[in-house]
């Protein structure tokens, strides 16, 4: 159940689609663990303990946003709540590893985690064309989008991503079980045709769009007058954000992809130099799926850079919090008595108000701007 020998080997999910493997991997294919099972496994500890946090905080506030009609944050928020669900896998993982790539947690377990992985993957990178896709109407087109970019059409762009990732892998399900998870070898013409395919749709498309959207928003930018230096600099940084994450966590892990398929493409296809040529990139394959994963600390990075949310703020917000919920536990003690009368839309004498529902502030939109939208 392993995709490909070379770069499941932390992550056992990251080569090649479960309709592809149809039986166990020869065993005169092996591929060295040790050399990349420390890495693999500080990687994906450091990514659980900083990702956790850091995903459920964006989640949280960007949550708040969304409530509050801001298109952007909704793209934000299902991009933090694919990175949680996939942080929580991240311990099965580092278990896989540590056993030599040996998966002990049942067939199912590695169909859901695997399952997880692949929609992860492509959800963010969709995720990330939506965010850029979303600033370059917002920017370049400003005023001709004033008023036409809805909430609603943001909802049912998300839905659809998922919808769709979660098709395309749905086959994960239907895989052949085995010990290893995701990882056979040596690959086949079927699986080569997959990676092409995996290269092109799921990353040269992709990055084709984040390119040409993040140009056009650097140019306008540049030729703008009604922003400021400051709004400037944001929208850049945003910019560049999206576009850094981009190539650091998803183009070197493609580009292996592709390596290995126009590999076998040249070798037509003979297993042992086929074989051969993954083994040499196998250590490799296992530093660049890494840098996928670290996708789920830096993807944060983006709300951070789109609300000029600072550590200030951040401890302001929480001040407010503890003192809101102070409050609310006050109030409903020294006004219970009166809660059970017909509650007026009036404050009561002594300065009590009536029991309703608590508003939890979220960060101020001067501060955070409305996610940039308001100043573009």
């Amino acid at each position: 159940m392993h995709k490909d020998r070379s770069e499941a080997q932390g992550n056992g999910t990251s080569a090649t689609s479960p309709a592809l493997w149809t039986g166990a991997p020869p065993p005169n294919c092996t591929m060295s663990f040790e050399e990349s099972r420390v890495f693999l496994v500080a990687v994906y500890s450091a990514v659980c303990t900083l990702g956790l946090p850091a995903n459920c905080l964006t989640a949280w506030l960007t949550l708040l946003q969304a409530l509050q009609g801001n298109v952007l944050a909704v793209y934000l928020f299902c991009l933090a709540l694919c990175e949680l669900l996939y942080i929580g896998t991240l311990p099965l993982w580092v278990i896989y590893v540590q056993r030599q790539h040996r998966w002990t947690l049942g067939p199912w377990a590695c169909k859901v985690t695997a399952y997880i992985f692949f929609c992860n993957l492509y959800v963010s990178i969709l995720f990330l064309c939506c965010v850029s896709c979303d600033r370059f109407v917002a920017v370049v087109y400003a005023l001709e989008s004033r008023g036409r970019r809805h909430q609603k059409t943001a909802v049912l762009v998300s839905a659809s991503i998922f919808i769709l990732v979660g098709l395309v892998h749905y086959p994960v399900f239907q895989m052949e079980d085995n010990d290893t998870c995701f990882e056979t070898l040596p690959m086949n013409r079927r699986v080569a045709v997959y990676y092409y395919a995996r290269f092109t749709a799921g990353f040269a498309a992709p990055m084709s769009i984040i390119t040409f959207t993040n140009q056009r928003i650097f140019r306008s930018t540049k030729l703008s007058t009604g922003l400021s230096a400051t709004q400037k600099a944001k929208v850049k940084q945003l910019a560049i954000a999206v576009v850094a994450i981009f190539l650091f966590c998803f183009a070197p892990y493609h580009l292996v992809l592709l390596a290995k398929a126009v590999a076998f493409s040249y070798y037509r296809g003979d297993a042992d130099s086929v074989c051969a040529f993954e083994a040499r990139l196998y250590t490799t394959s296992m530093v660049f799926l890494g840098l996928a994963t670290v996708n789920s600390v830096a993807d944060p990075i983006i709300y951070m850079l789109a609300t000029g949310l600072s550590r200030q703020e951040l401890c302001r917000i929480h001040k407010e919090w503890k003192k809101l919920s102070t409050k609310a536990d006050v109030t409903k003690l020294t006004c219970s008595k009166d809660s059970e009368e017909v509650q007026l839309p009036t404050p009561l004498t002594d300065g009590c108000t009536l029991p309703g529902p608590v508003h939890v502030p979220g960060p101020r939109l001067g501060a955070l701007e409305r996610l940039t939208e308001d100043t573009c």
